[in-house]
């Protein structure tokens, strides 16, 4: 005899039971897994979205990941296809907003230390690949010719574009600036007059992308970019982030389009919206971030995506090789504390370990402290931290520095600097460290530790280790003596400002950028990574 089948209304009410539940229990296995149960039984496409989205959003709300996240963003995704197949288009882009909105939120991904997407991108992902809407808006969308070879008798002209985050790229513009053959100029699209009221709310980037001209939006952001993309010859543009997104709703015309992409970019929707058949060059810093975007981006394993390119961050490291004070030998330092991604808990344990065994051990925090006021999450790992942290500075072992403008000068007092993080793109702090002659211990970062690239092919495989117990063992054993100390941190700093300094780094972005063709000399390329 089969069972009759429950209606809709019904239905939703057990789901809200479990929602209520999910919203004040820790660890609310029997309503997740009723949650489920009703979730999937419920005919209409937009109740059964909005259930699995209210449910979720209660648990985001304290701070959890939702074990139904794809589940429910994909959900919403089934909405906006449906709004796409009836030629809605308007309604599909504001659906889709809203999914990739819940899909990322950064208490899946930034604010603890795990992501479903780090754990399997593909499966996370999945959803994105299969859904109508979003197959239409990564189609490329194309350009009305080729990025042009920039003419001779005039500099290169170098448009370097950011929205708000600029970090990055002073070195860089730097180079540029002082040369004679290229001419540079810089548009903040969050702080430009013109662009800035253009250039965010990614529900009308998704509208636009998807071909709604309704509003003058996309007519605006032609207006509004089209004297940039004329005047340049290549835009580089730093972090995948909003910038990216805007930039390319537009025909770049010939001039050539370079994206960086770091690390949190990967960890957002923001690459979800740029039409990468309107980049030319992506570059990475490092191999671990590639890999993952390709994993994460259907886009970037198609025959015509942009040619990939790792090169290292632009940093002059010869600046931090200053002279140790007397107490670095037994001072670790870990710079950047304010994220859960650094785990400074990790850092503590390190050093709990060591003072085990030696006492004189001491730690150095440098950078400003963990704001517990920026959501549940991050509140719940700050309360934490401070409570392993208190006794340890009672006994004079930690000392927090705070931000500083001087980290040249911070790193004098460290002998041994350490990465705890639990994902990284580069880590600059560790970088900047090793150059100025302090021991670098890296925790294998685990994010990406059982990839085939992170921490462990990123640096020498010695600087590496998989728990606080190694970590302490490899400090034990390279300051063994004095000698020894600074013998390894004199290595270190050699291996640092040989490999990635910008004496070294900076002919990378010669090649890329095509400085010399700007003068009539042909530029090395950097070969385009293929992708498998």
């Amino acid at each position: 005899m089969q069972t009759p089948r429950l209606s809709d209304t019904r239905l939703v009410g057990i789901a809200r039971w479990a929602t209520n539940r999910m919203a004040h229990v820790k660890n609310p296995v029997l309503a997740e897994r009723v949650l489920g149960v009703a979730s999937h039984r419920i005919q209409d496409s937009r109740t059964r979205a909005d259930v699995l989205t209210e449910a979720a959003e209660a648990r985001l709300g304290l701070g959890y990941p939702p074990r139904h996240l794809t589940q429910a963003y994909a959900a919403e995704l089934v909405c906006a296809d449906e709004h796409h197949k009836a030629g809605r288009r308007k309604a599909a882009a504001a659906s889709a907003a809203k999914a990739l909105i819940l899909a990322f939120h950064r208490v899946a991904h930034l604010d603890g230390t795990t992501s479903p997407l780090a754990t399997d991108p593909a499966r996370f992902t999945a959803p994105m690949r299969r859904s109508r809407t979003l197959r239409a808006l990564r189609a490329p969308r194309g350009r009305s010719a080729p990025a042009a070879v920039p003419p001779e008798g005039r500099p290169l002209r170098l448009l370097f574009v950011h929205s708000g985050n600029d970090n990055f790229l002073p070195t860089v513009m730097d180079r540029y600036r002082q040369r004679p053959d290229t001419e540079v100029r810089v548009l903040n699209t969050a702080a430009d007059p013109v662009t800035a009221p253009l250039a965010k709310g990614m529900g009308r980037m998704i509208a636009c992308g998807l071909g709604v001209r309704s509003g003058g939006y996309a007519d605006r952001t032609e207006e509004a970019l089209r004297p940039h993309l004329d005047w340049a010859d290549v835009v580089f543009v730093d972090w995948c982030t909003a910038a990216a997104a805007f930039l390319t709703l537009v025909d770049p015309g010939t001039a050539r389009v370079v994206v960086r992409l770091h690390s949190f970019e990967a960890f957002s929707y923001w690459p979800h919206l740029v039409d990468f058949s309107r980049v030319d060059d992506l570059v990475f810093v490092s191999e671990h971030l590639r890999d993952l975007a390709v994993a994460t981006l259907p886009r970037l394993r198609e025959p015509d995506a942009p040619a990939t390119h790792v090169i290292d961050n632009a940093v002059d490291l010869t600046r931090f090789a200053l002279p140790k004070k007397p107490e670095a030998r037994f001072t670790l330092g870990l710079v950047g504390v304010g994220q859960v991604a650094k785990d400074p808990r990790w850092a503590l344990e390190v050093l709990r370990v060591l003072r085990r065994k030696d006492d004189r051990y001491r730690l150095r925090l440098i950078g400003g402290p963990m704001n517990p006021d920026a959501g549940p999450a991050l509140a719940r790992y700050h309360a934490a931290y401070a409570e392993e942290l208190a006794p340890l500075v009672a006994a004079g072992a930690v000392h927090m520095s705070g931000h500083t403008d001087d980290v040249p000068a911070e790193l004098t007092e460290v002998g041994l600097i350490l990465s705890t993080s639990i994902r990284e793109s580069w880590h600059l702090g560790l970088v900047e460290g090793a150059a100025s002659g302090a021991v670098p211990v890296v925790r294998d970062w685990p994010f990406f530790a059982d990839k085939p690239h992170g921490a462990h092919s990123l640096f020498p495989r010695d600087w590496v280790v998989s728990t606080p117990e190694e970590a302490a063992e490899r400090i034990l054993a390279v300051n063994d003596t004095e000698e020894s100390w600074l013998k390894a941190g004199h290595e270190a700093s050699e291996v640092a400002i040989s490999s990635w300094d910008w004496g070294t780094v900076g002919p990378l972005y010669d090649q890329l950028l095509p400085v010399a063709e700007s003068v009539g000399v042909p530029a090395q390329r950097t070969q385009r990574t293929p992708v498998e």
